[in-house]
């Protein structure tokens, strides 16, 4: 597993007929409630941290609890890695605080600049986030939120997630 590139991403997921905990008015949809999944990839698009949140809640509100969220990592040489090397973003997550706070960590960042630079020269980088999210997309149950319990909802992320890295990995 590589730990010099990853990306920052999130997703809509809109839910049944009934609200829940983390569910909010989804702009692009008419004003339905519903869910954002957010999610940390390593350089080849494994799922390392999973969020979600309501539709209605900006992207940037979601980075920090995604890079806490980061298991350590056993390398080679040296004791186990609980950060990354370097975070590919979109511009959702163009905040000089987003960026003070990674810059606290020792966490070097490359975010699309507002206003300045597009996000497709990031794509080199993003493009393993975005088939990540893709296939997240793909699973049926994630496409509609059906589960009324937020924790249920997540959990199904999880195990999506699961069987991305179970099936990149057996490859």
């Amino acid at each position: 597993m590589s730990w010099t590139g990853r990306g920052a991403r999130s997703t809509p997921s809109r839910p049944g007929g009934k609200r829940g905990p983390l569910t909010g008015p989804n702009p692009t949809d008419r004003g339905k409630p519903g869910s954002k999944i957010h999610l940390i990839t390593d350089r080849n698009g494994l799922p390392l941290s999973l969020g979600i949140s309501g539709a209605n809640t900006h992207d940037s509100l979601g980075l920090k609890p995604l890079v806490r969220g980061i298991p350590p990592i056993r390398s080679r040489r040296g004791p186990r890695r609980r950060r990354p090397a370097k975070l590919h973003a979109d511009k959702g997550y163009d905040y000089d605080h987003l960026r003070k706070w990674l810059r606290e960590r020792r966490i070097r960042h490359r975010i699309a600049r507002k206003g300045i630079e597009s996000s497709t020269r990031l794509g080199r980088h993003r493009w393993a986030v975005e088939r990540t999210v893709s296939w997240l997309a793909g699973c049926r149950r994630l496409h509609r939120r059906y589960e009324r319990k937020a924790e249920h909802f997540l959990a199904f992320v999880g195990i999506a997630a699961a069987l991305i890295s179970y099936r990149r990995l057996t490859k």
